[in-house]
C-alpha cells in the first residue's frame, strides 16, 4: 500500500466523519433548542462524562482510546462554544 492510496482512504472517511458530524450538530440544535426552552445550561458535565466514558469503552484498540477520548471531549467543546452562541443570538 503506498501513501497515496493511504490518504485516499482516509479522505474517504473523512467525508463520512463530516456526513455524521453534520448529523450530530443537527441534534445539538435539537438539544439548543430544549434547552432554550427549559431554562437548562449549556455544560451538563455529568452528560459529557458519561459520553467520554462510553466512547472509551466503544475503542477497541487501547492504544488509540485517549486519543479517541480527546476528540471527542473537543468535539463536545465545539457542540457547547455553538449552543452558547445560538442562545445568546436567540436573546437578541
Amino acid at each position: 500500500m503506498n501513501l497515496d492510496h493511504i490518504r485516499q482512504e482516509i479522505n474517504q472517511l473523512d467525508s463520512q466523519l463530516v456526513r455524521l458530524l453534520e448529523q450530530r450538530m443537527h441534534l445539538v440544535d435539537q438539544v439548543t433548542a430544549f434547552k432554550r426552552q427549559s431554562g437548562m445550561a449549556v455544560l451538563d458535565s455529568n452528560r459529557e462524562e458519561e459520553v467520554l466514558n462510553r466512547v472509551a469503552n466503544l475503542v477497541e484498540n487501547p492504544i488509540y482510546q485517549a486519543s479517541i477520548r480527546a476528540t471527542f471531549a473537543d468535539i463536545m467543546s465545539h457542540s457547547r462554544a455553538y449552543q452558547t452562541e445560538q442562545l445568546q443570538a436567540h436573546e437578541k
